[in-house]
């Protein structure tokens, strides 16, 4: 028997500063904070534990907060001790996360709300159907070098058009 599809949740994000990240995000985005920057310790709270269980022993502390999306997706965004910038922030052969997307009608709004408030626009605005459809796509950065893609349709009706034939 088929599994139901499921419900996505949450993506987290590390930054090299959640206060700034915060700001950028609810500014640019919209989305909504369910919490405010918040220290963590290495300590025997549940929380501390918790962190422990997934990082390890030795993470010492952390920055943590919660945004939300107008669709009810979670963004956990991460400030690590002793966090650094990968050498290659798009590293697309590398197993694992490779990008996520947000989808706006006004990409090219977006897009310039994103580079006015230290991001980067990576490709030209393309268009899946050209003089055909209106359905738009561009990779950007945001100020911390996540790599994301804006869309200005539903991944439904942008894919389920045959986007490459």
């Amino acid at each position: 028997m088929q599994p139901t599809p499921k419900s996505f949740s949450h993506i987290g994000l590390s930054v090299p500063d959640v206060d700034a990240a915060v700001k950028f995000y609810t500014e640019v985005f919209g989305f909504y904070t369910i919490m405010e920057p918040t220290e963590v310790v290495e300590d025997d709270s549940d929380i501390g534990r918790m962190c422990t269980d997934v990082l390890g022993a030795g993470w010492k502390h952390l920055r943590i907060a919660h945004l939300s999306t107008a669709d009810r997706i979670g963004i956990e965004l991460f400030e690590f001790d002793g966090n650094h910038a990968p050498e290659d922030n798009l590293s697309f052969r590398r197993h694992g996360t490779f990008h996520f997307a947000i989808q706006d009608p006004d990409l090219e709004g977006l897009l310039e709300r994103i580079v006015a408030a230290g991001g980067k626009q990576r490709m030209p605005v393309r268009e899946y159907f050209p003089g055909e459809k209106p359905y738009r796509m561009v990779y950007v950065e945001d100020p911390f070098g996540i790599v994301f893609e804006l869309y200005s349709h539903s991944y439904e009706l942008t894919y389920s058009a045959g986007a490459y034939t």
